[in-house]
């Protein structure tokens, strides 16, 4: 049987074969249509790990028969970029540059690939886990088309599962997927983690049961027993950044740090951990304790004037304060519902009272009748409706149980009486 990792072995190499992000990839869909009419442009794929941001690449330059180089953003430099553009620049079709993380690459890197992409010498592809408008430089991004790729669904990985039966089937193992929620639950939706965790347990039992039957128990003995060999992409990354995270959120300070020691160690980019505690601060802490939204954009800010390795204490600062706050996930819960209400309820109109009139027209038409000015009133209150009338009387915002958001709940309370259900 082949050597290669199964994840290569099983890469596909059309669109045929391609499994999910049928948004961009489908036929009509946008970046199907452009890879057909062989005009893609210089383009960001912007999504989670292993749902196929290199192989699209791959294939989009297979279908326009091109040549393809890759970079990896970690290992490479600007004088790997500029001979990278010499070569291409005697392909007559033009050549596909493939960069992986490139929100890694400083400004000076980014601004080499500039005068490359204008001329057409290349089309860029970048792929990225992080926000390319933080990421990548303005002249740049304007210069490419952002593609946002998904998370794989259960449907797509019972489709990679079976890939991954037929193929050891074709070459004369029998494998049995009796129990496959340990597997899905282990990639995360990630197609390369999903074809790690199958190989590291088909190689482990091959020699031992005939037909291999896969059973949760069994997968997460194999991978916890071989978790270095499970993690070879080097994936760890984002369990690690995942584990962070969720211990600032489960008011752990102790084991905020040691995370944080743990990625200071392994070289991560200090400004991607800042940015992760900025959403932290308002995601999971909010009101709370608005000041922590505050002291984690100032270590943003900070950690980007200061640089390495002094950026580290004001990582940690932040890290424990951030753990030690209360927390409120109210803000997130806010949004999120009030965003489900707008995809059900769709454009509901504005109340007249609320509208702009600039012009008689619009007055004489009711715009604007009826608003109460808040400051004319005792108190800077005054009960009027804000909400579209179908709307009237919902509450999205829903204070969490702590001291700070227990006094708004009070205050909002004493305003809006009964109308909110305070």
């Amino acid at each position: 049987m082949n050597q290669e990792p199964l994840a290569e072995l099983l890469r596909p190499k059309s669109l045929s074969e391609y499994i999910g992000q049928e948004h961009l990839v489908s036929p009509g869909a946008v970046l199907y249509e452009a890879i057909q009419s062989g005009t893609v442009p210089s383009m960001i794929f912007w999504g989670p790990p292993g749902t196929g941001k290199t192989t699209l690449a791959l294939i989009i330059a297979n279908t326009l028969a091109r040549p393809f180089f890759n970079l990896s953003a970690i290992n490479s430099g600007v004088k790997d970029v500029r001979a990278v553009i010499e070569e291409a620049k005697q392909s007559i079709r033009g050549a596909i540059l493939f960069i992986d993380e490139i929100h890694r690459f400083s400004k000076s890197q980014q601004d080499s690939l500039l005068g490359a992409v204008e001329k057409g010498y290349i089309t860029l592809i970048g792929a990225t886990t992080e926000n390319p408008s933080f990421e990548v430089i303005t002249p740049l991004l304007s210069r490419c088309q952002v593609y946002i790729l998904k998370t794989l669904t259960i449907e797509h990985l019972d489709v990679l599962t079976q890939r991954a039966i037929d193929y050891y089937i074709q070459h004369s193992l029998s494998v049995e997927i009796a129990e496959k929620e340990a597997l899905y639950r282990i990639s995360g939706g990630d197609a390369r983690k999903l074809f790690n965790a199958i190989e590291l347990v088909v190689n482990n039992l091959k020699n031992k049961e005939n037909p291999v039957v896969i059973t949760n128990q069994k997968t997460l003995q194999i991978i916890q027993q071989n978790l270095a060999i499970y993690d070879k992409g080097g994936e760890q990354h984002y369990d690690i950044i995942s584990a962070f995270i969720k211990s600032i959120r489960g008011s752990d300070p102790n084991a905020a740090v040691y995370w944080l020691a743990r990625m200071v160690e392994g070289g991560e980019d200090p400004l991607f951990i800042a940015r992760r505690m900025l959403i932290l601060a308002a995601e999971d802490i909010g009101n709370a304790n608005p000041n922590a939204l505050l002291l984690a954009n100032t270590c943003f800010d900070a950690v980007n004037k200061i640089g390495w390795p002094e950026s580290r204490i004001i990582l940690s600062q932040t890290a424990i304060y951030l753990a030690s706050c209360p927390k409120s996930n109210s803000a997130y819960m806010a949004i999120n519902q009030a965003q489900e209400t707008v995809k059900n309820t769709g454009d509901l109109a504005v109340p007249l009272h609320l509208r702009n009139a600039p012009t008689e027209l619009m007055k004489g038409a009711g715009y604007g009748q009826g608003y109460l000015y808040a400051h004319d009133y005792p108190g800077n209150f005054v009960q009027i409706d804000f909400l579209p009338e179908r709307l009237r009387g919902s509450a999205f915002y829903k204070p969490g149980d702590n001291p700070r958001e227990n006094e708004i709940r009070a205050r909002l309370r004493s305003l809006w009486k009964d109308k909110y259900n305070y």
